[in-house]
């Protein structure tokens, strides 16, 4: 629903009511016909430590080798120029 900014002033206390009652109304606030804010339910906040659990439970879902380990920075100029051939 798209409202100007003027009828949203006189209509508020009525949209807040109708946003709370179904979280899925989106109400789009115009200033001169461009939409410049959006009236919408509050998103739940998510619990403390929730991410870092997820991102625990990830990690453990992850395999424990990843194979053969290669010491890269010791040969970088080798993986980034390529080998070096003697001039002749």
């Amino acid at each position: 629903m798209k409202l100007p900014i003027s009828e949203a002033r006189r209509r508020l206390p009525a949209l807040v009511r109708k946003v709370r009652e179904d979280a899925g109304i989106r109400v789009q606030i115009t200033l001169h016909n461009e939409v410049v804010a959006e009236l919408r339910a509050a998103q739940p906040e998510p619990q403390p430590g929730e991410a870092a659990q997820k991102l625990l439970e990830l990690a453990k879902q992850m395999p424990k080798s990843r194979g053969h380990k290669t010491n890269i920075s010791s040969h970088t100029n080798a993986y980034l120029y390529g080998r070096k051939t003697k001039r002749q």
